[in-house]
């Protein structure tokens, strides 16, 4: 995703590189601390521990989303100005 400056897109990729991480690290841990007990708590654990990393990362889409439909509305706006002022002269 490029966006409008590279060091905005540098943030982005390495905040969401990290809220990837953050999602495993929490299921990884949360799954290992629960398998003794049993699989099923492990995974439930596991599903649990990864819930925080994956909102981040469902945030951190969510704003690149938004930004390139602002970006597509802001070029298609553009284009629209354009035609009207060629219909009027």
């Amino acid at each position: 995703m490029k966006l409008i400056t590279p060091s905005l897109s540098l943030l982005i990729n390495f905040l969401l590189g990290a809220s990837w991480a953050f999602a495993f690290l929490g299921a990884f841990t949360l799954f290992f601390l629960f398998l003794h007990i049993g699989v099923f708590y492990s995974l439930f654990g596991s599903f649990i521990g990864a819930l925080p990393g994956l909102f981040f990362v469902l945030l951190i889409e969510y704003f690149l989303m938004r930004q390139e439909k602002l970006n597509e509305l802001k070029r298609q706006t553009k284009l629209l100005e354009e035609l009207v002022a060629q219909n009027r002269s």
